[in-house]
């Protein structure tokens, strides 16, 4: 049962009797059927439709708590800040800075059960603080066999939409809710099928070069090597250009080292047989 400990994480808490509905009308989140042992994915958008902030929320008392990247919380919660107005809600941050996370069949019962995993057929278990002794990278291997990124090491914040990240399959992203920041972009792309890009999981023939590396086929950018570990990456491709260089044939490559990119099975997601099936391309 691996077990490891995340530095550089950051918790805030959005409580009092108008939290749900405040958070319900802000993030892409749909609050109101999490269970109270679930923890799911969620983001806060620009208008455009794009990830401002990214992060993971749980159920705490009369209220929720977030998990985040420790340079998003002064921002995310000043940003939460602005749109409180006269709802009965209070925003705090806390000073715990580390994430316990355990994964497989003996998870301890301690924390909740990150969905996004869930998703994928393995149960993780979350909570904050320390608790793990199992080297980081682990859990680094375990995101990337799930094709599953995270802002910062993935991604660039402002330069995502919820669909490029699987949002819209973790569920982190609702179609059902009513409005939220973003939502008409985020509701018109899903309902067009216009979604351009998404996570693959890379396999190279050697060791895979650094985190931002191009991934290259016929001369032409596919995107960008996101978390590497050994001969394994993340990175979040033009999906139409991955289905033209594999309907020519054309070699894949990380600064020269022969990959192949691959969906997570879980997602159901196939390339698209040629570029016209992606509108917009």
């Amino acid at each position: 049962m691996p077990s490891v400990t995340l530095t550089g994480r950051a918790f805030l808490t959005v409580s009092g009797k108008d939290a749900e509905d405040f958070l319900q009308a802000l993030i892409t989140t749909d609050l109101p059927g999490m269970a109270a042992s679930e923890i799911r994915p969620g983001a806060l958008l620009t208008p455009q439709g794009k990830i401002l902030f990214d992060f993971l929320i749980v159920r705490e008392g009369d209220g929720f708590l977030l998990e985040t990247s420790a340079d998003q919380r002064d921002g995310l919660i000043k940003r939460l800040s602005m749109y409180k107005l006269r709802a009965a809600v209070e925003i705090a941050a806390s000073d715990v800075s580390e994430a316990a996370v355990s994964w497989g069949e003996a998870a301890p019962a301690e924390g909740a059960e990150d969905s996004r995993f869930a998703k994928a057929g393995i149960q993780v278990r979350r909570r904050p603080g320390a608790g793990g002794s199992d080297p980081a990278g682990e859990y680094d291997a375990l995101r990337i066999a799930c094709g599953i990124p995270e802002s910062g090491r993935d991604f660039d914040l402002s330069d995502a939409f919820p669909h490029d990240v699987l949002l819209d399959l973790t569920g982190g992203l609702s179609f059902r809710k009513g409005c939220y920041v973003g939502q008409e972009v985020i509701s018109r792309m899903h309902h067009r099928g216009t979604a351009r890009k998404r996570p693959v999981i890379v396999a190279g023939a050697g060791v895979l070069p650094p985190t931002g590396t191009e991934l290259l086929a016929g001369g032409k950018p596919l995107g960008a090597l996101g978390t590497v570990v050994g001969d394994k990456a993340l990175a979040i491709v033009r999906i139409d250009r991955v289905a033209d260089a594999l309907a020519a044939g054309s070699e894949i490559t990380a600064d020269g080292v022969p990959a192949i990119v691959m969906l997570p099975e879980w997602s159901g997601l196939s390339f698209p047989q040629d570029a016209s099936e992606v509108p917009g391309s």
